[in-house]
């Protein structure tokens, strides 16, 4: 915690600069912004999920390209491609 007392013949506003300052040499605004977007961590199971899933997203393109209907580097449509794949 940050105590700061005022000196003699300290105008508030000088008081508040200074406060201000110690506040940002603590890191204590860092710290709770850090904490604020805190990424949690990913399980194994979500992990093994979402890279089985690229794998599968990449064979369908490769697919696909070998078919000529989408061109290499081109943006797919997964809505249009599951109805015509079912």
């Amino acid at each position: 915690m940050i105590e700061l007392k005022k000196k003699d013949k300290e105008s508030t506003l000088n008081l508040l600069r200074r406060f201000t300052r110690k506040v940002r040499q603590s890191g204590v605004l860092l710290e709770a912004r850090r904490n604020m977007f805190r990424v949690r961590v990913k399980s194994k199971r979500k992990i093994r999920d979402s890279a089985l899933r690229r794998e599968k997203l990449k064979a369908l393109r490769a697919d696909l390209v070998k078919l000529g209907e989408v061109e290499p580097g081109e943006k797919i449509d997964l809505s249009k491609i599951k109805r015509k794949r079912q």
